[in-house]
């Protein structure tokens, strides 16, 4: 059973440090789905922002003691696609660490897909009366694979769009383009300011379109972004991480 497993939860940096409740959220939805949890007290960043700015060989010592935090654990859980998938297939290779960072590689995954493949829960009872509109971020998309990309012309599916559309009184929304890239990307938003501005106020008016109350997404640093473009032209749209709405109807 894995709720017998020890697992560990893993919490990137922009959610301890600015999104609290997304952790405190993850935590508690894994408890009421039976899990055993950890938070590993000794984590710190991933390294992915380093990397990405491209001082990949600088972030050895963060992947080494990543590696050696969380080996130890028979799952490592996280509410973000984006640093799973840098874990999984961006962090240099440590001299020394290797059974333990391709085992590590295997056992580390997204809340979403924790959930259905792990799990194996395909619905989570419990009521959200909302009107909602999913953001799916690229690296948990087109990286992890947690959802269908248009461009590939495979038959549509999404974790998270399985578990939240059963839930009781959610209204979901189509959106025109439900695939499309926000424009945090990172260092990108910073290198490529006004392009990255213009492609976030793409996804926020497909929304509000649609009459969205509610902007759900699965990675914080893409609905940071998409929240501070909404709330300089005072737009009004909520944000929240799928795990909040699903503990929020399990509650």
């Amino acid at each position: 059973m894995v709720q017998n497993k020890k697992i560990a939860l893993f919490i990137p940096c922009y959610v301890d440090q600015f999104y609290p409740q997304v952790a405190i959220s993850t935590l508690e939805l894994l408890e009421k789905l039976g899990c055993n949890v950890t938070y590993p007290m000794g984590q710190t960043c991933c390294g992915q922002p380093m990397a990405n700015a491209g001082f990949e060989r600088d972030t050895l010592g963060t992947t080494a003691h990543f590696i050696r935090t969380f080996k130890d654990y028979d799952y490592v859980v996280a509410p973000s696609g984006s640093c799973v998938l840098h874990v999984k297939e961006h962090s240099p290779q440590v001299p020394g660490l290797e059974k333990e960072q391709k085992e590590l590689h295997d056992k580390i995954f997204e809340i979403t897909q924790f959930i259905v493949d792990i799990l194996k829960i395909s619905k989570i009872e419990g009521k959200y009366p909302h009107k909602v509109g999913y953001h799916s971020s690229c690296h948990g998309q087109r990286g992890l694979r947690l959802s269908s990309s248009s461009e590939l012309h495979e038959a549509p599916f999404g974790k998270a769009k399985q578990l939240l559309t059963q839930l009781e009184g959610i209204e979901w929304v189509e959106l025109t383009r439900p695939d499309e890239c926000c424009g945090f990307g990172g260092t990108f938003a910073v290198t490529e300011e006004a392009l990255s501005i213009q492609m976030g106020k793409d996804r926020i008016a497909d929304h509000l379109g649609h009459r969205v109350e509610i902007m759900a997404g699965a990675d914080m640093s893409c609905l940071m972004h998409l929240e501070g473009i909404a709330k300089r032209n005072k737009q009004d749209l909520q944000f929240k991480h799928v795990c909040e709405i699903l503990n929020e109807a399990l509650s």
